[in-house]
């Protein structure tokens, strides 16, 4: 059961990314900067307040399969492999939607990369967004990433919003992948979850939706 101060701090998070704000918030891996990925200009304030590369996209997490879909073609054996690790810390880089009014520096070269995650937080925060949010680690470029809220105040961000859930564990960041053509896995970034570069194909999980 969430108590009424998380409930009030879910929703002043929510009111937040509604008005274009960007909010920290934590996830399975680290603190993460969060925004709407349809507004142009919250996202250019996370690329401005992170000093990151214009050429390196934003993430996306999810709360939900259906979420993932609102933003992102999935192919059958991209479903083999997110089957076998979502919700979980695994990024996939995906088709984007055209129609999901995702922004540049979500989207590149028509992809986005998303996960369903399995943070309960973040999924409380999508379901109530009732949309993706923007996902990258609360610090600047090359610093260390922010592990609680005092780290994302003291990285002085200039954030709108922290949810404060605490201190998380030291955690590597999401493992990146491209699920290629021929069903090889290209791995852009090696973090938490170790991936097979052929995974075999594997059952549906029952009760996901």
């Amino acid at each position: 059961m969430i108590n009424s101060r998380s409930q009030n701090d879910l929703q002043a998070a929510i009111t937040a990314l509604c008005q274009g704000g960007v909010i920290a918030f934590p996830t399975e891996t680290t603190y993460g900067l969060g925004c709407d990925p349809r507004n142009y200009l919250a996202v250019g304030r996370i690329f401005a307040m992170k000093r990151r590369d214009l050429n390196k996209p934003l993430l996306l997490v999810a709360g939900s399969w259906a979420q993932v879909e609102r933003v992102a073609y999935l192919s059958a054996r991209v479903r083999q492999v997110a089957r076998r690790y979502w919700p979980g810390a695994l990024t996939l880089i995906l088709p984007a939607s055209k129609g999901a009014g995702l922004v540049a520096g979500v989207v590149v070269n028509g992809e986005v990369a998303i996960r369903y995650s399995s943070s309960p937080s973040v999924r409380r925060l999508t379901r109530s967004f009732g949309f993706p949010i923007v996902a990258t680690s609360a610090n600047v470029s090359g610093q260390p990433a922010s592990r609680s809220a005092e780290e994302v105040r003291a990285a002085g961000l200039g954030v709108d919003f922290i949810l404060d859930e605490g201190m998380l564990p030291i955690r590597k960041p999401s493992t990146v992948v491209r699920v290629c053509d021929d069903g090889t896995i290209n791995v852009v970034r090696q973090g938490a979850t170790t991936i097979p570069l052929n995974p075999p194909a594997s059952r549906e999980r029952r009760g996901e939706t």
